[in-house]
């Protein structure tokens, strides 16, 4: 098992598709915490957290077992994308309300001074505005959520975002822009007051 624990990600896989289950164990123990985090930062369901989880590790079960991976170099990146494809299925199944179009405004929601006050007399209003967003969050197009998500829930970087879902950076931060001007219009249209008066 030492042995096992020194190999790459990528040795591993290749070993666990031959039938070497101890191989197969090392990735889990190598990979789990982060992708178990990354999923209850999203879906904020412990239960749901545990489904999405294990879905995640049997798809990787059976694309490894049935020789169809190939994204060599890149194991952890390539869970990440499963997992997150598959929090996108079930928010899919959730969502019933139609998305707001991507006309353009000249405000950044995300980077509103208003927004990153912190003092005590201001957290309570803050708390209500970020859980307004989450909401709104929801209902953005698929794309856009993720990338909302890995950003400012997960604090991945763009390139590491762009690697987990498989875009190119610039495919990454328009979205981004989009998902901001999109959040901004679905705030207008529900009356939803994002800054407060300081």
């Amino acid at each position: 098992m030492n042995n096992l624990k020194t190999m790459t990600d990528e040795e591993l896989v290749v070993l666990y598709a031959k039938g070497s289950n101890p191989a197969f164990d090392v990735l889990l123990n190598r990979h789990k915490s982060s992708v178990h985090s990354y999923i209850y930062y999203i879906v904020r369901d412990s239960d749901l957290t545990e489904d999405i989880f294990q879905e995640t590790f049997l798809k990787v079960i059976t694309t490894i077992k049935q020789g169809r991976y190939t994204e060599t170099g890149k194991f952890k990146a390539w869970i990440m994308r499963i997992a997150h494809n598959l929090i996108i299925d079930n928010f899919r199944q959730e969502r019933n309300e139609n998305t707001i179009s991507n006309d353009e405004v000249d405000v950044d929601l995300f980077n509103d001074a208003d927004l990153c006050e912190s003092n005590i007399e201001d957290r309570m209003v803050h708390d209500q505005v970020m859980s307004d967003v989450r909401k709104m969050i929801r209902h953005l197009p698929d794309n856009q959520r993720e990338v909302v998500e890995m950003r400012y829930y997960q604090d991945m970087s763009f390139k590491e975002i762009a690697d987990a879902t498989g875009v190119s950076i610039n495919t990454a931060l328009g979205r981004m822009r989009y998902a901001i001007l999109n959040l901004r219009r679905m705030a207008d249209e529900h009356k939803i007051e994002l800054a407060y008066a300081s």
